[in-house]
């Protein structure tokens, strides 16, 4: 997909990943729609944004809320005049614990943004994107959805979810105009955690120090070389294409590897 002139509406856009391929997009050309609950979020971003600012709309707007988001593609539409591509990368952790120990409130609060939220806007905007010349839909799962990491279950099956869900529409929509496009990201230097309003075991610095971090600058150039290239998936990271290949091949060897490095999390 060319990038230049199109108008992608990116979730997740006051902070990491989605900020930075905000950014990047606005530097090759296309329009922006930045999608957070984070007012001051998106505002920052608009800010980093600087002379290219201009081509960048805010919208306030909490993916969960169903009735919002589908009153997201007029809003933009109304402001840049069409809406090509929807880029799902919103998403939160859970609380570090074991499954036994997580609450419904939190259980409920990470499957609300990270599936359902993805759900709703998919379904807002696929009416507006068939209708365009092309279109893309790109969706951000996680090493975490096909790698069990112990503390993060209900994080990893939703991603997990997304996975599925991506792949899935990508079939229903072979012989239309909208590609789609799932992405891996492994360990990526970001404050998810600050932004899931969690707090971090005390040793997790020294559990996060086992993996090479990712900036989120080459986050942003893979998502976008995805969608140049119009790929079915992408890996972030080196840990994310290494486990990918070790789930594959030799599936509790590799479970038992991640308990190894953050076990220790779960005291």
């Amino acid at each position: 997909m060319e990038l230049s002139g199109k108008v992608f509406a990116i979730t997740g856009a006051g902070n990491g990943i989605a900020r930075e391929v905000t950014l990047q997009l606005l530097a090759a050309g296309a329009r922006v729609a930045g999608i957070d609950v984070n007012k001051a979020g998106l505002a920052e971003t608009a800010t980093l944004a600087g002379d290219q600012a201009a081509g960048l709309s805010t919208h306030v707007v909490n993916i969960t809320d169903r009735t919002a988001v589908a009153a997201l593609p007029a809003a933009i539409i109304e402001k840049h005049g069409q809406v090509d591509a929807l880029l799902n990368v919103a998403g939160i952790i859970q609380p570090f614990v074991k499954i036994n120990e997580l609450d419904f409130a939190a259980i409920d609060r990470v499957m609300d943004v990270n599936l359902n939220g993805p759900i709703n806007t998919v379904k807002a905007f696929l009416p507006e994107l068939l209708k365009r010349p092309e279109a893309y839909i790109l969706n951000v799962s996680s090493m975490g959805g096909y790698a069990p990491v112990p503390g993060q279950s209900i994080y990893g099956a939703t991603k997990a979810g997304i996975k599925l869900m991506t792949e899935a529409l990508h079939s229903e929509l072979k012989g239309t105009n909208v590609h789609v496009t799932a992405i891996y990201p492994g360990a990526i230097a970001t404050n998810i955690a600050q932004n899931s309003g969690m707090a971090m075991p005390a040793n997790a610095d020294e559990a996060a120090s086992q993996f090479k971090m990712t900036s989120a600058k080459v986050a942003g150039e893979v998502i976008l070389d995805a969608m140049r290239h119009n790929k079915y998936k992408a890996f972030i990271g080196s840990d994310a294409k290494m486990m990918d290949f070790l789930v594959r091949l030799m599936p509790e060897r590799a479970a038992n590897i991640i308990y190894k490095q953050m076990g220790s999390l779960l005291g």
